[in-house]
């Protein structure tokens, strides 16, 4: 989860408090659906709309994991699979593995470039969700492990994003960001310690840092996002005719 974005379902009772999943941060997830006509007298909700299917049709981080997930055999659908919501103020999107739906928080997506980060973040969450046994309601380690890889992998630690935050790199800032914005991810969404966050996520990350999958490598701006896209598809190709 990018600090603004969290998976519901990722979370684990500490001391005995029940714990909610995450869910607090997402309330119209326990709401019945509204009718198409009320949903469209709302501009947030026209909004998220299109810029997600902007993103879908656009972005080369969003069709690679879209491919790649095809291909594991979870195929992602726009209506089923992507949910415009209003969100608590400190989240931009989520992935449910109870329901294998994104969460759009329609209130905090403000920008083109803000949806395109929110929806590759979650489809990481969500192909790790296709192609492992992903525990994320009790096994801590496990959504380190993914949120590692959609820090590392998604952009949120490009440069650009970076010098926003007003954090400039040094030598393995990248990694230091990855690290920090796993950790924070973890906190938002479970009730541990953030000693039992750093725990985890040390623990595991080497393996998760370098689990490039099904990037190939790190995709540092679009450029690299769309030679990663393009060696995605010639591996495809390449397997098809063994």
């Amino acid at each position: 989860m990018e600090q603004g974005e969290a998976a519901p379902p990722a979370a684990e009772e500490k001391g005995g408090e029940e714990d909610d999943f995450g869910y607090r941060l997402f309330p119209d997830r326990n709401k019945k659906p509204q009718s198409f006509l009320v949903r469209s007298l709302f501009t947030f909700h026209n909004r998220c709309q299109l810029m997600l299917r902007m993103t879908l049709d656009t972005n080369p981080y969003a069709q690679l994991l879209l491919e790649a997930m095809k291909q594991s055999g979870c195929t992602v659908f726009n209506d089923r699979h992507f949910s415009c919501e209003d969100c608590d103020g400190c989240v931009s999107g989520g992935f449910d593995s109870a329901t294998s739906q994104i969460v759009l928080c329609q209130n905090n997506i403000r920008h083109q470039s803000h949806m395109n980060r929110v929806v590759t973040h979650e489809l990481i969450h969500a192909f790790d969700h296709c192609r492992a046994h992903v525990d994320w309601f009790k096994n801590v380690k496990h959504l380190a492990c993914s949120e590692i890889r959609a820090a590392n992998l998604s952009g949120d630690c490009t440069l650009m994003n970076e010098i926003s935050r007003f954090k400039f790199g040094l030598k393995g800032h990248h990694q230091t960001c990855v690290r920090d914005r796993a950790i924070r991810s973890i906190l938002a969404v479970r009730k541990v310690s953030k000693e039992t966050a750093e725990k985890a996520v040390d623990e595991v990350f080497d393996a998760c840092f370098n689990d490039l999958e099904p990037f190939g490598r790190i995709p540092h701006s679009k450029t690299d996002a769309k030679r990663a896209y393009k060696d995605f598809q010639n591996r495809d190709r390449y397997n098809a005719n063994l």
